[in-house]
């Protein structure tokens, strides 16, 4: 008979000492778990958008998922984004991670999930990266967007050993990318300089990461990527439809990435087709298609559930063994029939 959980609460700071100590692990769970959906080992829904007719930029996302393999956990990440909170100097974004038993369907945890959520997004694209991009690494990283993600993608990629020539920083708010700037200089000794032409900053760089809140693309110039650098484009709305078109696009997941007006979506609605989509993540790494060196090569990631499933699943198995997570045995009043 199945016994009933303990039900945990994990704070910030218990999910940030675990992926502190833990980026080899979680490098390989966020791998693990790309495989394992594309095996068709998960259930990764739509996401549900919570929108606001009195704030149109602002938004609360839910990702239900399963995912199987040794994980064997369902949950919803709730993730909220408030762009006008930075005019406050808080967070745009924030988030709780829910876990749930796959064979009982009791809830086993609830947990910060913003790290979660930037480390997954990072890990994915550092993992593409390595992949479809030159290696060793020869030229300037180019950064588009200067916020929390951005800053979690540098911090992966550094961990994986990556090594630049030049940083250029581009930001509408150019206060931001000065931060950005300031935080390479003292925590990493790295020389980045911002940037005051989104062109100059495309064109001079070999490896290119778009964090930017945008809704509607701009990037139209297919000219900028004459060069055919790497493209990290994890806001997935910057890219014009003639720019995708003339691409090499690698994808986490297809149908997910062709909704909700995506550069991507936006191509599909202008051919009528997806012949433009290259493949998956899991195509490169198990060597069914190639990077093609000749063209721009983009990697847009949707965002999969499955992700944070993956990695919450680690860090709540990490934080209890460590005695970080604090558990309320007494959670469920109403756990047994009678």
């Amino acid at each position: 008979m199945p016994a009933i959980p303990t039900f945990y609460v994990l704070p910030g700071s218990a999910v940030k000492h675990v992926i502190d100590r833990s980026k080899n692990e979680i490098f390989g769970v966020v791998e693990d778990a790309y495989r394992l959906h594309a095996s068709g080992d998960s259930v990764n829904p739509d996401s549900y958008f919570l929108r606001y007719p009195d704030k149109p930029n602002a938004r609360i996302i839910a990702l239900p998922a399963h995912l199987g393999g040794s994980v064997k956990k369902s949950g919803i990440k709730w993730i909220a984004s408030f762009p006008d909170n930075r005019a406050n100097n808080l967070a745009r974004a924030s988030a709780i991670l829910i876990l749930n038993d796959a064979t009982t369907g009791f809830p086993l945890a609830c947990m910060e999930a913003s790290l979660i959520s930037a480390t997954r997004t990072a890990a994915s694209a550092a993992l593409a990266a390595e992949h479809i991009s030159p290696h060793p690494f020869v030229g300037t990283l180019g950064i588009v967007g200067t916020g929390i993600i951005a800053r979690a993608t540098v911090e992966w990629l550094l961990f994986r050993n990556w090594q630049f020539r030049d940083v250029a920083l581009y930001d509408l708010d150019r206060h931001e990318a000065e931060h950005l700037s300031t935080w390479l200089r003292e925590q990493h000794g790295i020389h980045a300089s911002v940037e005051e032409s989104l062109d100059d900053t495309i064109r001079g760089s070999s490896l290119i990461v778009f964090t930017t809140t945008a809704t509607d693309p701009y990037l139209s110039d297919e000219g900028l990527l004459a060069h055919a650098p790497t493209i990290l484009h994890l806001s997935l709305r910057d890219i014009c439809a003639n720019v995708i078109l003339a691409s090499q696009n690698i994808v986490d997941d297809v149908e997910h990435c062709l909704k909700a007006n995506t550069s991507l979506h936006l191509a599909e609605m202008a051919t009528g087709n997806r012949t433009f989509i290259g493949g998956t993540l899991v195509d490169v790494l198990e060597k069914k298609i190639e990077p093609d060196r000749n063209r721009p090569r983009i990697f847009s990631p949707f965002g999969l559930g499955v992700l944070d499933l993956a990695v919450g699943n680690f860090v709540l198995e990490a934080a209890t063994a460590s005695g970080e997570g604090i558990a309320l045995p007494d959670f469920f009043s109403n756990s047994t029939r009678w």
